[in-house]
């Protein structure tokens, strides 16, 4: 609707600057002004601010300016109703998208508040988009939020402010990640989510490493040093450049591209006996391998071996080629 106004504007100048081209140019050759002078003409013409004529008109000069007024007449009605229609309709339509954005948020529950859609939060936001995770980012820049506003959606508005981080259904949500350029607003981020979320686990990036200590203090389940990772990434493609490109080729997103999948040990408890990772035989049964066990207090064991007894609330990591990952989500019905 916005484009079909904005075509309507464009049209509306089209026809004034058509209109004031055919006034200079009558007035310059039917009565042989300048040009200075017909453009003159044609202004107080269209404006109709009453001033006398540059030089007497005749009779072919009197009837080009009568009908050059009513055209301008029309067409300045007609431009005037455009603009005047396309700012209430374009305030009607944010008030509605507010409005519609409101009821989402107001109807999610363990969802994700991505707080910057700078760098990290854009790509933050594209891997929750991939694994299908709820989220709301939280941006100040209206230009940014007016470009991607169909890619996610947004609240307007400092991350800083509680009112804010309300609005976004902070105490509902499950995580939040602080994903601001500046150390200090993302420590104030932290502090005002943690007050309001205590359960809420909380990832926020940093730049420095002396912030990182400040942040954990200040509620942070994790910090993560985007710049330190790229530096150590670089690094070690010098050092062990074969081992790097592995894992960089072990993607954990897409349909059909997927190689590492977590998965808890309920998702098997109704098909199979838990008591070990051997009784889960999920090497014969789907060409996957566990490469890792997640004990329910969080510790982690890199190449469990296969009679270590599993726990409830606890969850495994396996590795395998697409196919079988897919093979192992559609036999145990594991939302991917």
């Amino acid at each position: 609707m916005i484009r079909l106004f904005r075509s309507k504007i464009y049209l509306a100048i089209a026809l004034m600057v058509t209109v004031v081209m055919i006034g200079v140019l009558g007035f310059r050759f039917i009565s042989s002004y300048s040009w200075l002078d017909a453009f003159y003409m044609t202004i107080i013409t269209l404006a109709t601010v009453g001033f006398g004529e540059v030089h007497p008109l005749d009779a072919n000069a009197k009837i080009f300016t009568a009908l050059l007024i009513i055209c301008s007449v029309i067409i300045f009605s007609f431009a005037i109703s455009v603009i005047t229609e396309y700012i209430i309709s374009r305030n009607s339509l944010q008030l509605l998208k507010k409005k519609k954005v409101k009821n989402q948020i107001n109807n999610l529950s363990n969802h994700v508040i991505v707080c910057g859609y700078g760098r990290n939060g854009m790509q933050a936001a594209e891997r929750l988009k991939v694994y299908k995770r709820p989220f709301i980012v939280i941006e100040r820049d209206k230009e940014i939020i007016e470009k991607y506003e169909d890619e996610a959606l947004f609240i307007e508005g400092d991350a800083n402010d509680d009112t804010v981080l309300v609005d976004a259904g902070v105490e509902r949500a499950s995580y939040l990640i602080a994903a601001l350029p500046d150390d200090a607003d993302n420590l104030f981020v932290v502090l005002s989510a943690r007050q309001l979320n205590q359960s809420l686990f909380i990832i926020t990036r940093a730049s420095k490493v002396t912030s990182q200590k400040k942040l954990l203090l200040g509620g942070a389940n994790k910090v993560i040093m985007p710049d330190k990772i790229g530096g150590d990434h670089m690094a070690s493609l010098v050092v062990i450049p074969d081992l790097i490109t592995f894992m960089d080729k072990l993607s954990m997103e897409g349909e059909h591209t997927t190689n590492l999948e977590e998965v808890p040990i309920e998702d098997f408890s109704d098909q199979v006996e838990c008591n070990s990772l051997r009784d889960l035989d999920l090497r014969k049964k789907t060409g996957c391998t566990i490469i890792g066990y997640i004990e329910p207090d969080g510790n982690y064991i890199i190449n469990p071996e296969a009679d270590l007894p599993l726990k409830p609330k606890s969850k495994v990591i396996v590795l395998g080629r697409p196919e079988q990952i897919r093979k192992l989500n559609e036999m145990f019905h594991i939302e991917a």
